[in-house]
């Protein structure tokens, strides 16, 4: 009897060996353009707890990533900045129309917000965002039609002008179109819009992430670049998804499911403030709270009515953006 009981386990294990063989290990993550240092250590850290696995990275502007899945590009998991382009995939019907009760936080491990970064000595006198709309500053930020990033410095303004103008939405506009006149390149991504300002030395200011403005500074030198928080911005949120039609093609739901738990576990809420982001654990933001300035943030469901409503009234095909942003 336990002759037979050996046998019948180890007949088991020989078959299930194969598939536990097979099963993958390896990840693709389609990420934002500024997230590439971050996701680096993050993946540094996931594999040293996972060994064998394999995570790797695509970086663009997130409305561009969601169409190259659409359009084949296999991501297990997208961590993108912008909630828009992950219900752009629900509608092509690669991810679940609950993606955002599948984590915490409403799907969103860490947050930021737009910020400015100016060169040294801040020789404008950059404060605020009506500084952005002055005749005799240029403002560098990517194409709000291709990148997550600039739909936030979009509707940042936005909403910074809405309150600064009480509503008056031709005066809203106006404003936001100087702002745009003011622009003298519009990158794709947030990454070349960091180069021409940096590098190319083009632009009075940048508008991007805090988390990327911090990161520059720290790169390239204090010295050299020092951040602007203005009076008030809007709260961007970093929502994840796991890309349901390619993990039940690949076989990685598990694999996807684990790795983007990882974010949210003190360790991986560590490295995302370490890269300057500001995280929902309590343990870890207290550790970080010095590093942080006091900002007041609104949200798009306060200032526009929900990301749906921004879909319709700014980013749709004749919208708001496009009659502001018109052919440059």
């Amino acid at each position: 009897m336990n002759r037979l009981l050996i046998l019948g386990t180890a007949v088991a294990a020989l078959f299930a060996a194969p598939a536990l063989a097979q099963s993958p290990t390896t990840l693709l993550n389609a990420s934002y353009d500024v997230a590439r240092e971050v996701f680096a250590a993050e993946n540094e850290a996931f594999i040293k707890q996972h060994p064998g696995v394999t995570i790797d990275q695509s970086h663009a502007g997130t409305s561009k990533q969601a169409r190259a899945i659409v359009e084949g590009l296999e991501a297990d998991v997208v961590t993108f900045n912008q909630v828009t382009d992950i219900d752009f995939l629900v509608k092509q019907g690669f991810v679940s129309d609950d993606w955002q009760q599948d984590f915490p936080n409403s799907a969103s491990p860490f947050y930021s917000f737009p910020s400015f970064l100016v060169r040294a000595g801040n020789p404008k006198n950059i404060k605020d965002w009506n500084d952005l709309a002055r005749d005799d500053v240029q403002v560098i930020f990517p194409n709000p039609k291709t990148s997550g990033n600039a739909r936030y410095t979009y509707l940042a303004a936005f909403a910074y002008a809405k309150e600064a103008f009480k509503g008056d939405e031709e005066q809203i506009e106006a404003f936001i179109a100087k702002i745009f006149d003011n622009v003298p390149v519009f990158d794709t991504g947030g990454r070349a819009a960091t180069t021409t300002f940096v590098e190319r030395e083009i632009g009075d200011v940048i508008i991007t992430f805090e988390s990327e403005t911090r990161a520059i500074a720290k790169e390239y030198g204090t010295d050299k670049f020092e951040g602007v928080v203005p009076s008030v911005s809007l709260l961007a949120e970093f929502p994840v998804a796991i890309v349901d039609k390619v993990v039940d093609k690949r076989g990685s739901r598990d694999l996807a499911k684990t790795y983007l738990d990882f974010l949210y576990t003190e360790e991986g809420q560590r490295i995302a403030a370490e890269f300057g982001h500001r995280v929902h654990d309590e343990k870890v933001s207290a550790e970080f709270k010095d590093q942080f300035p006091e900002i007041r943030l609104v949200n798009v469901d306060d200032v526009f009515g929900g990301w749906s409503k921004i879909q319709e009234e700014h980013f749709a095909s004749g919208a708001t953006l496009d009659k502001l942003y018109g052919s440059r």
